[in-house]
């Protein structure tokens, strides 16, 4: 093992050195950190003291150590020794008291009515200071929880607000891709990202596609940025005019993976030329005939089903009205002949009325002639 990292190289004037790498862990829920294992001949599942930004903290291995060549430059930090049976208690311990801190923490921040949302908390192993990350749409005046937590937990306390991105990094999850966040597995800064870099990569600029679980845009979007806007410099511009060999046409799409250009020509035909035909103003070898195209982009197959689609429509619409006119013509007549049986029974009560009076005027009559006799 040691013959593997004292092994070195020169090559093109750089010192490369010959190292074994390991993976570990020092939270259960924190993204995993680099090491280098010196002298150490470690294995996967082993605890190690390792150096941090809070000082010395145990962690474990969660990967079996690999041989790698590095410049001399870019070494990680190297394992400092195995742990100890007292500190990996040590470390259980302090697991519970950070869960502890966060009930705490959450009480008070209920109690006072602060507008702020609790992360993580993270204990030094050295118990000297303990760190709680929150956020918050605004600054937040926690004087008084500060003071609140000292008196409770005895020890340094410090407030740290972060953004919604490292908020992300530090709750983790699955991306859209079917893998864990790239910021909280190896992104250890949050390079600034653009709708430029969606377009030049011709992604769908619908936010729910190339946003992330954070709500901003995808960080994987850097990644081939660059390639994509190198290998477009050699193509003509999209949208502006082009010389073919063929004459001057209108560029409608790019394929940066091809190096070609589809191009408009007057005539209403689409043509695809690589970068060296337009270079070499060579024409290109006839793959497949051609299809003319009108001013919509639509070939004289697509023009006739359109226009077979629009008669079928007239058609149905046609019909539709003619039903929806003998449908009301009938209501319509129903209508009228209810009206007219109404009125014919009107006047039939009102004949029967008439007749009904006439026959007590003569019954009145009748009997004042008797009387007078």
């Amino acid at each position: 093992m040691n013959d593997i990292v004292v092994e070195k190289k020169e090559e093109k004037g750089d010192d490369l050195v010959s190292c074994v790498l390991c993976r570990v862990r020092i939270r259960p829920q924190s993204a995993a950190l680099t090491y280098s294992a010196g002298e150490l001949y470690l294995k996967e599942g082993e605890w190690v003291v390792v150096p941090t930004q809070h000082g010395k903290e145990v962690g474990q291995i969660i990967a079996k150590p690999v041989k790698v060549t590095l410049p001399k430059k870019c070494m990680p930090l190297q394992v400092e020794r195995l742990a100890t049976t007292s500190e990996i208690e040590e470390y259980y311990k302090n697991l519970e008291f950070e869960k502890k801190a966060w009930t705490i923490c959450q009480g008070h921040i209920d109690r006072l009515g602060l507008k702020m949302k609790l992360v993580r908390v993270e204990s030094f192993f050295d118990g000297s200071k303990i760190i709680f990350y929150y956020s918050a749409d605004g600054r937040v005046d926690f004087r008084e929880l500060v003071k609140s937590l000292v008196k409770d937990l005895r020890m340094r306390v410090e407030m740290r607000q972060i953004g919604i991105r490292h908020e992300a990094k530090l709750v983790g999850g699955i991306g859209c891709c079917g893998r864990e966040l790239c910021c909280a597995t190896f992104l250890t800064t949050f390079d600034s990202i653009s709708i430029k870099m969606a377009k030049a990569q011709n992604l769908p600029l619908n936010p729910n596609k190339i946003s992330g679980l954070c709500g901003r845009l995808l960080c994987c979007l850097t990644y081939e940025y660059e390639t994509y806007k190198e290998m477009a410099q050699n193509l003509p511009t999209l949208g502006k005019a082009c010389q073919t060999p063929t004459g001057q046409g209108k560029v409608i799409r790019q394929n940066i993976f091809k190096q070609a250009v589809t191009v408009a020509m007057p005539d209403g035909t689409i043509i695809e030329y690589t970068v060296d035909e337009l270079e070499g103003k060579t024409p290109p070898e006839p793959s497949e005939p051609q299809e003319s195209v009108n001013e919509n982009g639509l070939s004289k197959a697509d023009e006739t089903k359109a226009e077979e689609k629009r008669q079928i429509e007239k058609k149905e619409a046609s019909t539709k009205s003619q039903r929806a006119k003998g449908q009301k013509q009938k209501k319509g007549s129903k209508g009228q002949k209810v009206k007219k049986e109404r009125a014919c029974k009107k006047r039939a009560k009102r004949k029967s009325q008439g007749k009904r009076r006439q026959n007590s005027k003569r019954q009145n009559k009748k009997g004042k002639d008797q009387s007078n006799e």
